[in-house]
């Protein structure tokens, strides 16, 4: 059994100062012009949904997992570049929602946690945007998004898409810090709505 390490308490809502920056290994190179895949995902806010299939400007950031209190952390979690920082750029998406609805843009998060694991997220961190749970990997292996594997788990890396149509146009990757990614976004998003 791996050693895992308990959560800080503020670990969850804060990024810690030491973070190891991720660097650009070009895995999302091929992202940007490319059409979502067709695939109907659990989403937190019930039933399914289909991403590719909706209209107008659809922002997906996609991120390893959130941390769940109570629940221990793979050993090591905080020293993977671009892995820690899920629940504050959740958060930050929280915080800013009102200003990417003026932009008519429409917001999810998705990881391959399982749809259980997702609610629970968005119920805690009261999201006010729907979570999907990429659990099959269809999304991800649609896409060939980065993926890393930490005890048994498969875990998306951290990008951040926006979409209209169902066509992606811009891509963010890497992401750091995990939590002002919501700003490059909105400047992008003021820039071309």
């Amino acid at each position: 059994m791996p050693n895992h390490n308990e959560l800080p308490k503020d670990f969850l809502r804060s990024i810690p100062n030491d973070l190891p920056v991720p660097l650009d290994d070009g895995a999302c190179d091929h992202l940007e012009g490319l059409m979502l895949p067709s695939v109907n995902l659990p989403v937190t806010t019930g039933g399914t949904v289909n991403p590719s299939l909706l209209s107008g400007w659809i922002v997906i950031y996609c991120y390893p997992m959130t941390g769940r209190p109570g629940r221990a952390i793979p050993d090591g979690w905080v020293q993977i570049p671009g892995a820690a920082g899920c629940t504050p750029q959740a958060c930050s998406f929280r915080d800013y929602y009102r200003e990417l609805l003026a932009l008519n843009a429409t917001v999810f998060g998705i990881s391959t946690q399982s749809p259980e694991d997702q609610l629970e997220a968005a119920n805690r961190l009261h999201l006010p945007f729907g979570l999907l749970s990429d659990a099959s990997f269809q999304f991800a292996q649609g896409l060939r998004l980065p993926m890393f594997e930490i005890d048994g788990m498969r875990l998306t890396k951290r990008v951040t898409l926006i979409a209209k149509e169902g066509k992606i146009r811009k891509c963010f990757y890497p992401i750091f810090p995990p939590d002002k990614n919501i700003e490059d976004v909105l400047a992008w998003l003021l820039k071309h709505v």
